[in-house]
């Protein structure tokens, strides 16, 4: 049993900040990478950004627009999502993931996923 708990979701004022944390426990995966995804209602789930824990990062560029920024510590098996200058926009579901298989920007790529974490963004 993998297990994925993602924390740090709440309500921020536009231009403000968050750090979205999410632990990993369980059987090793077979694949080194993990990440983020956000969906808003009624939207797909968009990637965010992705990491291994060798420390290559992998970020969506065109929509994050270097505001977020991915980090782990391969230790405690966990990953964060520092968001700064925070958008009504950002307002979503963030999600983590693990054990991709192809392309780390495809949420049908992961093979284990939290149970997600509210953000929302007020102008």
């Amino acid at each position: 049993q993998v297990q994925l708990v993602e924390s740090g979701g709440g309500l921020v004022q536009a231009g403000g900040s968050l750090r979205l944390d999410c632990a990993a426990s369980g059987r090793t995966f077979s694949s080194s990478y993990m990440g983020w995804f956000r969906q808003a209602p009624g939207k797909e789930r968009k990637f965010v950004a992705a990491i291994s824990w060798t420390g290559v990062r992998t970020y969506d560029a065109d929509s994050m627009k270097g505001r977020f920024l991915i980090s782990r510590d391969s230790t405690k098996n966990t990953i964060y999502l520092q968001m700064n200058n925070l958008r009504p926009e950002d307002t979503a579901v963030y999600y983590c993931a693990a054990d991709p298989r192809g392309l780390l920007t495809r949420a049908q790529s992961y093979n284990y996923w939290g149970q997600g974490t509210q953000v929302t963004v007020s102008s």
